[in-house]
């Protein structure tokens, strides 16, 4: 017997039979109805709403629906948030003086734009063939710091979106000078 295919929802990722359990059901729903027509008519055609419906209260459904549209509203405003934090999350590029004419470059807020320090310290090291590493700077964050004077070639680097620096705005990026008190 061949093996069983599979087929997932591209919204939420379940079996599209347990789309309704997801917090995006009307989204999963579309995408159903404009990929696979076949299978919405037969878990959401009326027929198969009414056979399902039929056995459940008129009370019990009211509650189902307000239930749903509560955790589509909860899962909307959750991804606004997401994308207000995001938004207004600053790297900041910091290039620190150290003996005599010795500089590291600092970078930190990387991690709010969802990108793997280790990745980025990584392509760093290897663009610059410097050493690279993540550590945490005295506010507790953690930060990418490379040695070098090289906080130019890193907000080009941000600005191309070069690797994994994808999906950063540029109007978020600042440079910071940290001189050496004498």
């Amino acid at each position: 017997t061949p093996p069983v295919q599979v087929i997932y929802c591209a919204v939420c990722t379940f079996p599209p039979e347990y789309c309704e359990f997801g917090s995006s059901f009307t989204r999963c729903k579309e995408w159903l109805k404009e990929e696979h027509p076949d299978l919405f008519d037969k878990y959401y055609s009326e027929d198969a709403l009414q056979a399902r419906l039929g056995t459940i209260s008129l009370e019990a459904q009211t509650k189902l629906e307000k239930d749903t549209a509560k955790k589509e509203a909860k899962a909307e405003a959750k991804a606004n948030a997401e994308l207000k934090k995001k938004m207004a999350s600053q790297v900041i590029i910091k290039r620190i003086e150290r003996t005599k004419r010795k500089h590291v470059t600092s970078i930190y807020g990387l991690d709010a734009f969802g990108i793997d320090l280790k990745k980025a310290a990584k392509q760093f090291a290897s663009k610059f063939a410097t050493g690279a590493s993540v550590t945490k700077n005295p506010q507790g964050q953690d930060e990418v710091v490379v040695q070098g004077d090289v906080s130019d070639e890193v907000l080009e680097m941000i600005e191309q979106g070069v690797g994994v620096l994808k999906g950063i705005p540029e109007d978020n990026v600042e440079i910071v000078e940290d001189k050496k008190k004498k």
